[in-house]
């Protein structure tokens, strides 16, 4: 079967194009973090109801074994990532601010599996020569919800609802994400140049679970060797490599929806109702080792990078290792370093102790230098549009923080602060240095 390759030009309203210092670890082959001592694993990694801790201080528990149990259909297990003893409960503040209980596991001297062997287990190894259509629909889904898959590309969305056929409302095309815009970040870069063939296999999993007629990857063309890789393992498949240009934030669900298949979500609605799931490649990745070989997600790639880092680098961490491990392993932070965002600089968030533990939703640690923060300071907006050009919700974010700080409420719904996903690009090009993403986010918070 002959391989088809898109290359589409045409892309989504709004976007900017920020410099995408990418080269500061895109060439850097993913290394596996050595065990740390101990790991906390938070039991709210994900959007929805927050899980039950199954496991009893003194527990011995073994790699893989669940420590947190959903309460909800929009929820997800959680698993120990190391074996060892668990800890007494405990407290940590998420980098979003979120106080979550975490179970706290003490890494025994010995684990079953490290190094090489790890990064085999999970992304190594033959995954297309199993008879795909052998896997029932429900099953899929159901394997997703046990293995506690989340959406991997920062949403944290639970992958089993996404998985989960609704008859109402088919599916035709089932996208996945492998656009990885967010600046400095190149975790999904790594994984899709060292390990294709699960994407592919998980790509193929998750069409079957949907029932998407067809199924894309889609890759931003600044990635060339990614969609090579890509294309190789997927000859003899129907899975379609789609070659974007290359936009910030086409990662989002929404706009990757209408670069690739010109197609808009409503606002307030979901890629269900235009018939498209949208699913990340470490999602795919690890859906196919959930069904495939029975394992629930306990690591995933993390890429930590910047000017303030001595060593960037691409990780497989344990789940519940802190930043500070990371950062630790990176060669620790330079001298003139002076911010600490979990996640990339748009859209993350600035750290305040590196003790936070990682989640499943963690993507990469960003190191900033001095030099590097400065901003303009601020001054009484122009009204220069800037801010609605550039939004890809096409909202007025200069109206949306004007509300917030006047403490207008009922503004704020008519102005769809809901709508805002918060990419940071209105921030990006204001001239007036209007913290406009902090004030967002500061008004969701006030409607709550």
């Amino acid at each position: 079967m002959t391989l088809a390759i898109f290359r589409t030009k045409h892309g989504f309203a709004g976007g900017v194009h920020p410099p995408e210092h990418k080269s500061l670890a895109a060439e850097s082959p993913v290394e596996v973090l050595p065990t740390p001592a101990e790991v906390r694993i938070s039991l709210l990694q994900h959007l929805g109801a927050i899980c039950e801790p199954t496991r009893k201080p003194r527990d011995e528990v073994t790699a893989g074994d669940l420590v947190g149990e959903a309460q909800g259909f929009v929820s997800a297990p959680v698993h120990t990532s190391v074996s060892g003893k668990v800890g007494r409960a405990a407290m940590a503040t998420l980098p979003n601010g979120r106080h979550v209980p975490v179970v706290r596991v003490t890494a025994a001297e010995e684990q079953p599996l490290a190094g090489r062997a790890l990064w085999d287990d999970i992304h190594g190894g033959p995954w297309l020569n199993d008879d795909l259509e052998k896997h029932e629909p429900g099953k899929i889904a159901e394997a997703a919800r046990n293995a506690g898959l989340v959406g991997l590309g920062g949403a944290a969305f639970p992958t089993h609802v996404k998985l989960t056929r609704n008859e109402k409302k088919p599916i035709h095309t089932l996208l996945i994400n492998g656009c990885e815009c967010e600046p400095y970040l190149t975790a999904d870069y790594r994984l899709m140049v060292e390990a294709p063939e699960p994407i592919v296999a998980g790509a193929l999993l998750a069409r079957r679970a949907t029932g998407a007629q067809s199924v894309e990857i889609c890759v931003e063309d600044n990635k060339p060797e990614a969609v090579e890789q890509l294309r190789k393992s997927a000859e003899g498949t129907d899975v379609r490599i789609r070659v974007l240009k290359t936009k910030y934030p086409q990662g989002s669900e929404k706009q990757l929806i209408l670069a690739a298949q010109r197609a808009e979500v409503p606002l307030g609605g979901l890629p269900l109702d235009v018939g498209v799931v949208v699913m990340n490649v470490g999602t795919a990745a690890a859906l196919a080792r959930a069904v495939l070989r029975g394992k629930p997600l306990t690591h995933r790639i993390v890429t930590v990078s910047g000017s303030g880092i001595r060593n960037p680098k691409n990780l497989l961490v344990p789940v519940g290792a802190t930043y500070g491990d990371l950062i630790d392993y990176c060669g620790g932070l330079t001298e003139d370093a002076a911010r600490v965002v979990a996640g990339g600089p748009m859209m993350g968030f600035t750290l305040g102790d590196v003790q936070v533990p990682v989640t499943k939703g963690t993507s990469g640690v960003t190191v900033l230098t001095e030099r590097e923060i400065e901003r303009t300071k601020e001054t009484t907006c122009v009204r220069c549009g800037r801010c609605v050009q550039v939004c890809p919700m096409r909202l007025v974010p200069a109206k949306l923080a004007q509300a917030v700080r006047s403490d207008n409420l009922e503004l704020l719904d008519s102005y769809h602060i809901t709508g805002c996903m918060e990419c940071g690009s209105c921030a990006f090009v204001c001239p007036a240095g209007i913290p406009l993403v902090q004030l967002i986010r500061i008004g969701k918070v006030k409607k709550k």
